[in-house]
């Protein structure tokens, strides 16, 4: 019965299938589930930012000039563990039979982390808790983007990443805002009483869904064989087609003792792309640790209207998988760097929020939105990159990932960057905001996002002074817009 209910990799064709394969393995049930999944950890990391000052005088003992201190490595705790350690899951999860394993243990680690939450009432606890969560995160991040990458291929990546960045913008709203509305109705169990139910759903879900490593061997030799085809033609439209001629001679294999996260960050476009990334979260996170408490006291706000105004920034994120649609047919370039330059003017127009009154309240809620729109210009095409950079040097050097591939540690890679945004963001937030002021926050967020936009235009999408690999164009280059389109 339970062979009926779990599938394994170590079935064969002659097995019976677990019920509901075609739909377990499906495409749209995979995003579904990562996407939720990354919902949860995501709720889970944004639920407490409204409710971490109040708790941490009331619970923790922390005295009120304080609070701002501990707020700042609170987010910073999580950041750490997600940077140590999403390398070390990134190489588990390639060199793995099934990706299945790591994400399930990326579920258990982040109940814990839940658990030590919960029931914290030190400094100590909410600490250890905190960091759990990022290491939990790190697994999870690097293992399910790979997923994703491994189901769709780079052809239609951006418009998943599309989706899975609007299951990260809707939680990094609806966690502070549910955050916030629970503490002040229900109190601090009740906040979690959401965490533990969100984890109930998304334990469903990972123990239904199978992923199609898993789900081939199943399938029949002809299905098998099909499933190849399609797997080629997938690389070939990464790719666009590096030869007129039908027949071509045998490509040279490349092998490397080197580590393959080495081989990665020795290409330019990656390390791009990665600034990028950490940049973004730099962007995001600042907010975390600055927006609740100056509203609290700029407009005397309660954790109520802490958690609602993470609205403004967060409802632009809808329109990811438009934008990553977008990428997909028209390339990242101008996307992504037109989003960091459109950024910055909203950025500096925040010093202008000083005091409160009506017009004041409006100013910042569409300075938020604004800020929120040009970000996602960048979210889900910096993500789709990493998939193509990834087919990209193993289309040039065929071979040099080896069987495993490289997909979970190059997404181990983008959890780096954007932990180290988000380790950024909150320090760079509070204590510039704490040291300067509001205004200077405002226009030093909005430089980093300008300067930003100089490598991402030059390297997104291949670089701009050197468009073509070695035969042929690059994945997401201009010259391959046309086919992409086509197809």
């Amino acid at each position: 019965m339970l062979n009926r209910l779990f599938a394994s990799n170590k079935a064969s064709k002659d097995d019976p299938p677990p019920y509901g394969l075609q739909t377990r393995s499906s495409k749209w049930f995979i995003l579904v589930t990562v996407a939720w999944a990354i919902f949860t950890d995501i709720f889970l990391y944004g639920v407490i930012v409204p409710v971490l000052p109040f708790a941490l005088e009331s619970r923790a003992g922390v005295e009120v000039d304080n609070v701002q201190h501990w707020v700042a490595i609170m987010l910073a705790v999580y950041a750490a563990g997600l940077l140590v350690f999403s390398p070390i899951w990134g190489w588990f999860a390639d060199n793995t039979k099934s990706r299945g394993m790591p994400f399930t243990l990326g579920l258990l680690a982040l109940m814990a982390a839940t658990a030590l939450l919960c029931v914290g009432n030190s400094i100590g606890i909410i600490v250890a808790g905190r960091l759990l969560q990022g290491i939990s995160a790190a697994l999870v991040w690097s293992v399910g983007l790979a997923i994703v990458a491994d189901t769709v291929g780079s052809k239609n990546v951006g418009e998943a990443m599309g989706w899975i960045t609007l299951a990260m913008g809707a939680a990094i709203f609806v966690g502070p805002m549910l955050g916030g509305i629970a503490f002040a109705k229900g109190g601090y169990y009740a906040v979690f009483g959401m965490c533990f139910g969100l984890l109930g759903l998304d334990t469903a879900l990972r123990l239904i869904m199978i992923e199609n490593s898993v789900a081939r061997l199943y399938r029949s030799d002809e299905e098998q064989e099909e499933d190849s085809d399609r797997s080629k033609e997938k690389t070939v439209n990464a790719g666009t087609e590096r030869q007129p001629d039908a027949e071509e001679p045998a490509q040279k294999t490349f092998s490397t003792r080197q580590p393959t996260v080495l081989v990665l960050l020795r290409t330019p476009r990656l390390i791009a792309a990665l600034w990028a990334c950490l940049v973004v979260a730099t962007l995001l996170t600042s907010f975390d640790s600055v927006l609740p408490l100056y509203v609290s006291q700029t407009f005397h706000w309660d954790s109520l209207g802490a958690g609602l105004i993470f609205l403004s920034v967060c409802v632009p994120t809808f329109l990811e998988p438009v934008i990553g649609w977008l990428s997909d047919r028209y390339g990242t370039r101008w996307l992504a760097a037109g989003g960091f330059l459109g950024a910055m003017p909203f950025y500096v127009l925040l010093r202008f929020v000083t005091y409160n009154s009506l017009e004041q309240k409006v100013l910042l809620c569409a300075l938020l939105t604004l800020i929120g729109v040009t970000v996602s210009l960048v979210m889900a095409p910096m993500m789709a990159e990493i998939t193509r950079i990834v087919e990209a040097v193993e289309q040039e050097r065929p071979g040099i990932f080896g069987d495993s591939g490289a997909y979970a540690q190059g997404y181990a890679l983008f959890n780096v960057a954007w932990a180290g945004g988000t380790l950024v963001g909150p320090i760079w937030g509070g204590y510039v905001v704490g040291e300067a002021g509001w205004g200077t926050m405002g226009w030093s967020l909005g430089l980093l996002s300008a300067v930003t936009a100089v490598p991402t235009f030059v390297y997104a999408g291949g670089e701009i002074y050197k468009p073509r690999a070695a035969g042929g164009p690059l994945p997401d280059s201009e010259d391959s817009r046309a086919d992409a389109t086509a197809a």
